[in-house]
Formats: structure tokens, C-alpha cells, sequence
């Protein structure tokens, strides 16, 4: 009460849902006009989560608001102490950020607001809210003031129906343009539901295992690149062919390097072999990798996820290494369907790449190197049928 005004503050939660209404429910009862703004903020410390993952990528922490110039506006926290901000438009919303989960407030779009973005001086706290325009209620009248509050998980379809450009919070970063498709397959396989492309339709029941939904999604990627992946190992294979050609050039040309690449380069063109085709398969698979990272450091439905046996979280580094030495495995069997390097130094390299991938790939999460294991068994067993059909037509033509 405030004299002659009567105001109700109250919240509405639903069962299973994280977004909180805010509605002020006003009676002025007085003799005169009386004048509120809604106010609303969120305030956090500088802790930022510990993010396991390798490449030494890590998701956003710290404010994001929306704006008509920008639709996803971040702030870290060095920006915030350097300088505060303010900005006024029209509507929008204001929300904290961090791995899997955000807090984020949604005004009423009826009304103007002003950003305002900080760090107090006095305590350390950052803060990120808004204040709407001012409402004046007559006497004897009834008004609210209404706002939304989300607090949890980015679970990106919910955020999308709350307001606009709130789903963008899940943030995939520059590779956002492979990332949100890979997400709407993963979500596709295992919910059986399309939610994109202004689709919302139930397909079939799906997969509840991820690690299973991940599989799937690398053969579907497999089969869409699978003639640029026939044409780059049909051209290793007649490399493979030609490795006795190749020696006796070496041997004949000795120190002549020049003249031995010429030959060489004389020889590829006769045998129509491009000597970069075998890079074309990791390089095409490279945006997807990295796309696939992002969708398991920021895509809360594979927080926790187990495969099976010792892979408990499909977000988290395996903790046996099990899958990296698998895949370490599996890329040296690869490498030896390939013909090795002309040259020694080269040569050695190549040998040491298995090792090389097997420690790096000891820090991923276990769905990146799920999908990568995935990826060579396919590749080795395409890539063993090729050669195998390459040498039974030259052995018949013979």
C-alpha cells in the first residue's frame, strides 16, 4: 500500500517450465496520478565455470542484450570494466550468460526501455537490466506492469518462443552457420521431431541414446560428401598403384629434385591422380568437427549424456582415454591404405600424426572423438572397398 494505491507484485511458475511472469497489479484508489517504471536487473560475480574440452575454445560468459542494430549484442566482463552502457530502443530483452544455462529478463514489448550495463565500483558485481517507460495511471484506475524472467537451461526451441533473438544465446560462435544445422539433425534423431525451417512436425519416435544420435549424424555427413570422398581415395588408390614407378624415378633422378618433380608431376597427370585428393575428406570433415564441438559445449541436452559403459557425459573428455586410443587406432589402420610421402621427412610425419591425434584428441569431449572413431571406420571401410575394386580391374585388364 502506498497510500492511496494498492500494488500486488506477483509471480506465475508452471510445472516443468523455467520462465517466471512478473506482473505488478495496480489500484490507484487516490485523488491523484501516480507514475511507475518497471526496473529490473540481474547481478553476478566474475566467477566464470571451469569448460573441459580442448582447442582452446571456450563458451561465452558474461551480459547479452539484443538490439535493432544488432540481434545479439555481448558484453565479457573486461568490457564491462571499462566501460558502462546504456541504450534506449524499443523493446528487447537483457540477460547473464554462461556454459549450458542463462538468466535472462523479457519486458512487456508495449513499452520502451533503457539498457544499462555495469560493474559497481563499490562491490564488484556486475550488473545487466533495463528500465521501461513510465506508466501513469489515472485515479480510480487499474493498470499492471508485466515482465518475464527465464532462469535455466539454453534450451534454444523454448527460448525461441519466449521473444525474439533470445535463442541466439546459444552461442556457436562463427561456425554458427554448420553448428545450428548439425544441432537440428542431433535434435531430429533423437527427439523424432522437426523444429526448424518454420517446421514443428513429429516424424517418428527417435534414438534416446545421443551417442547413438552422433553416430547417425556421421553417417548422414558421410553419405553427403560420399562422391568427394570416392574421387579423393579412387586418386590415392592409383597412387598406391604407382608406388613402384615412383621409386624408380627417385632412384633414377638421385639428387636431380627438380627434374624429379617434374617427372612425378608428368607421371600424376598420365595416371589422372590429384596428390592433394587425400586432404579433401579431413578438410571438408573440418568445419563439421569444430561445428560439432560447439553443439556439445553449449547444447544442454548433451550435459551429462552417457554412451555406454565408462562414458558417462558425452560433454566431458573420456576418463579411461579409451575412445582416443581407439581413434588413434583407427587412424593409423586409415593411413595405411594411404601411400606414404616421396618424401622421408614427410614420410615420418605422417607416421607420427596417429600419436599426435591420439593425445590431443585425449581432451575432447567424448562425443567429438565418438564421432571422429565413427568417421575413420567408415572412411577405412569405403576407402578399402575403392582400392580392392581398382585392383581387380587392373589385374583382370592384365
Amino acid at each position: 500500500q502506498q497510500g492511496g494505491v494498492e500494488i500486488i507484485k506477483r509471480f506465475t511458475m508452471n510445472r516443468g517450465d523455467y520462465f517466471i511472469g512478473v506482473d505488478y497489479l495496480i489500484d490507484n484508489q487516490s485523488n491523484e496520478n501516480w507514475s511507475a517504471a518497471f526496473y529490473a536487473q540481474i547481478k553476478r560475480d566474475d566467477y566464470v565455470p571451469a569448460s573441459t574440452g580442448g582447442m582452446g575454445m571456450k563458451p561465452f560468459v558474461g551480459a547479452a542484450i539484443t538490439t535493432p542494430d544488432d540481434r545479439y549484442q555481448r558484453f565479457d566482463f573486461g568490457d564491462l570494466d571499462d566501460d558502462s552502457f546504456s541504450q534506449s530502443v524499443d523493446t528487447g530483452w537483457a540477460a547473464m550468460l554462461q556454459e549450458y544455462f542463462l538468466g535472462a529478463w523479457i519486458p512487456d514489448s508495449s513499452l520502451a526501455l533503457e539498457y544499462n550495463l555495469r560493474r559497481s565500483a563499490a562491490n564488484g558485481y556486475y550488473y545487466v537490466g533495463f528500465t521501461q517507460a513510465p506508466m501513469v495511471i489515472q485515479p480510480g484506475a487499474q493498470e499492471s506492469l508485466s515482465a518475464g524472467f527465464y532462469v535455466g537451461p539454453k534450451d534454444q526451441y523454448r527460448l525461441r518462443e519466449i521473444s525474439e533473438h533470445l535463442d541466439l544465446t546459444v552461442d556457436y560462435g562463427w561456425i554458427w552457420w554448420a553448428a545450428q544445422p548439425i544441432y537440428a539433425v542431433l535434435y531430429f534423431l533423437h527427439e523424432g521431431e522437426i523444429k526448424s525451417f518454420g517446421i514443428d512436425a513429429q516424424v517418428f519416435s527417435g534414438f534416446t541414446n545421443w551417442g547413438i544420435c552422433i553416430i547417425l549424424l556421421t553417417l548422414i555427413v558421410k553419405l553427403l560428401f560420399f562422391k568427394l570422398s570416392e574421387a579423393s581415395y579412387k586418386s590415392m588408390a592409383r597412387m598406391r598403384k604407382i608406388q613402384p614407378k615412383m621409386a624408380a624415378l627417385k632412384e633414377r633422378y638421385g639428387d636431380d629434385k627438380q627434374q624429379f618433380s617434374q617427372e612425378m608431376m608428368r607421371m600424376y597427370q598420365k595416371e589422372k591422380i590429384n596428390p592433394l585428393g587425400g586432404c579433401l575428406p579431413m578438410l571438408v570433415q573440418m568445419p563439421v568437427f569444430i561445428a560439432l564441438y560447439w553443439v556439445l559445449k553449449e547444447s544442454v541436452e548433451l550435459r551429462h549424456e552417457p554412451f555406454f559403459g565408462w562414458i558417462v557425459d558425452l560433454s566431458a573428455k573420456d576418463p579411461w582415454f579409451i575412445l582416443p586410443i581407439i581413434m588413434g587406432v583407427s587412424m593409423w589402420f586409415q593411413m595405411r591404405l594411404n601411400p606414404a610421402p616421396p618424401d622421408p621427412t614427410q614420410a615420418k610425419v605422417m607416421q607420427m600424426m596417429p600419436f599426435m591425434f591420439t593425445f590431443m584428441f585425449m581432451w575432447f569431449p567424448a562425443g567429438l572423438v565418438l564421432y571422429w572413431v565413427s568417421n575413420n571406420i567408415l572412411s577405412i571401410a569405403q576407402q578399402w572397398v575403392i582400392t580392392q575394386s581398382i585392383e581387380k580391374a587392373d589385374t583382370s585388364e592384365a
